[in-house]
């Protein structure tokens, strides 16, 4: 048994699919197929049933996905020991991050990491605040980079940027006859909202029960996984949306979408670590890359 088979058997069976699996892992189908055939043959044991093309794991791969995601993670710790025994910063570095924070803030920071420690080998995964935390919990990142409030009591939260969002509409809607929204104009119209998990869509359902407005009472017509489909669905119609300054800045400069003069908070982007695992020299090199103020533009 190998680490590479036991990558690609937990692939497989947290997305129930041998093509999606083999393009998260950068490798061919008939090569997923023929690890997780390798592995069931090796062992005499059925991993997976074959359903038309559907693929489900059998009760003897439910009880060893966990044992396989055990052993993963304690040869990236072993990994993660000898880099810092090495003395400098290398290894594997896996963060994810929240999209807005992956879209518009961390890039520039990746790459400057990069040409500082060319040997740490970074992979970065992309999902919403609470996948991104959830994913240092289970041990499958070391870091995170999220927006907003995050609230887990194993998770080490120190703020990196600050980012304001925006209440933002398109040149049709009726908000832009009006001076000033109010409060009480919220429940008037429709919306378009990221999905339940993101950061964005979390800071903004905080303030309106701040507000003494319930979150469920807004008329909410669509939900979308990226910010660049909610500002093209807001643009094309007459629902509102509530967006983070950095994603509609171009947007908003083009025409293509209004700001709508409505007050709106500002929410931290942070990064977070595990309280109870080591941190390594690649990660304390990245916590501190991220905490350096940002360059003023040229």
């Amino acid at each position: 048994m190998t680490l590479d088979q036991l990558r690609v058997f937990i692939e497989v069976a947290e997305r129930q699919h041998v093509t999606r699996a083999a393009a998260a892992l950068n490798m061919t189908q008939s090569a997923a197929s023929a690890a997780i055939s390798v592995l069931e043959r090796r062992h005499d044991v059925v991993l997976f049933d074959r359903i038309g093309r559907r693929i489900e794991l059998t009760e003897a791969g439910r009880l060893f996905l966990p044992e396989a995601r055990a052993l993963l993670e304690r040869a990236a710790s072993a990994e993660h020991m000898l880099a810092d025994l090495g003395g400098t910063a290398s290894g594997t570095l896996r963060v994810h991050a929240s999209q807005t924070v992956a879209s518009y803030w961390l890039p520039s920071r990746l790459v400057a990491y990069h040409e500082r420690f060319p040997r740490v080998d970074l992979q970065l995964t992309v999902g919403n605040t609470r996948s991104a935390a959830e994913a240092v919990l289970a041990g499958r990142a070391e870091l995170s980079v999220v927006e907003g409030e995050v609230e887990f009591q194993d998770l080490v939260r120190t703020q990196v940027a600050a980012d304001r969002l925006l209440l933002v509409v398109g040149n049709r809607h009726p908000w832009l006859e009006q001076r000033r929204i109010q409060a009480a104009d919220l429940t008037d119209t429709t919306w378009v909202m990221r999905e339940v998990g993101s950061g964005t869509r979390s800071a903004f359902e905080r303030e309106l029960q701040a507000l003494d407005i319930d979150p469920a009472g807004l008329s909410v017509v669509l939900e979308l996984p990226s910010n660049e489909a909610v500002i093209a669905a807001v643009e094309a119609g007459l629902s509102a949306t509530v967006i983070s300054s950095r994603a509609v800045d171009w947007h908003h400069a083009s025409g293509r979408v209004r700001a709508v003069d409505f007050p709106m908070p500002l929410r931290a982007f942070s990064v977070l670590h595990h309280r109870e695992r080591h941190v390594t020299r690649a990660m304390q090199a990245m916590l501190d890359a991220l905490q350096e103020p940002d360059k003023p533009a040229s």
